[in-house]
């Protein structure tokens, strides 16, 4: 049997770009199935998704905004009851280039457990962000390295494909981050399990379409996160990963 394929999206407003993002995926990913997670968008995001029609796309509808680390949780167990192998998380914006599917999917085939889109493993590949930007992305990955020693050059990305292993192993009800922060808790929390992470170059885009969900305190939460994860760590004992039928290529 095929083992199958979920591509997950949380969106907020993004009604024109899930109307182009969809079909993208689709082209590039054709097996894939796609689940697009709504936090009761005003612009009608969700009625867009539903107006595809299409048997492999679904749709999770929220009450309201809840949060990007919420919304793919609840992502990530709906794709654990239905039996998925690989689930990838991945922006509305075009940000994520659909086209690096493919490559993504083929690092967790060839051996890693999580396969991340990175924006600093081969220099800095960002379009279209202002340089300050830039270096509060950049100085971010190197706080969290300094901190938690995680040996990933973007901690904080957001383009990833995981085995399905990782996620029954994280246990995801006890994920406290809510923001960006969601996206290095993941990664620290499979590194600390054992997990494989792979880092991949990918050219990342700055959308041209709706608006940006990054705020102040998103940041704080990601600062003072990282200590919290961090102190958490040197009191738990963690699960050794399950690598059963799997072998480093």
């Amino acid at each position: 049997m095929k083992e199958k394929v979920l591509v997950i999206i949380p969106t907020y407003n993004e009604k024109e770009n899930i109307r182009r993002i969809i079909p993208a995926i689709h082209k590039n990913l054709p097996d894939a199935d796609i689940l697009v997670v709504d936090d009761h968008s005003p612009d009608g995001t969700a009625r867009t998704v539903t107006d595809f029609n299409d048997p492999k796309v679904f749709l999770l509808e929220r009450k309201g905004k809840l949060g990007l680390g919420t919304a793919y949780i609840a992502g990530f167990n709906w794709a654990l009851d239905k039996s998925y192998e690989y689930m990838f998380e991945m922006d509305a914006d075009f940000s994520h280039d659909p086209e690096d599917l493919p490559r993504l999917l083929e690092t967790c085939k060839n051996g890693a457990d999580v396969a991340i889109g990175s924006r600093y493993i081969s220099g800095v590949n960002v379009v279209n962000w202002p340089l300050g930007r830039i270096m509060i992305s950049v100085g971010a990955s190197m706080y969290v390295r300094m901190i938690t020693g995680l040996p990933v050059k973007d901690a904080t990305a957001g383009f990833k494909c995981y085995r399905r292993t990782v996620l029954e192993t994280i246990s995801l009800d006890k994920i406290r981050s809510i923001g960006y922060a969601f996206q290095i808790e993941m990664k620290f929390l499979a590194w600390k399990h054992g997990f494989i992470l792979r880092e991949i170059p990918i050219i990342f885009k700055d959308r041209t379409v709706g608006s940006s969900k990054m705020s102040g305190g998103i940041f704080g939460e990601a600062v003072w996160g990282v200590i919290r994860m961090k102190w958490n760590s040197l009191f738990r004992k963690f699960e050794k990963a399950n690598r059963k039928g799997q072998t480093e290529k």
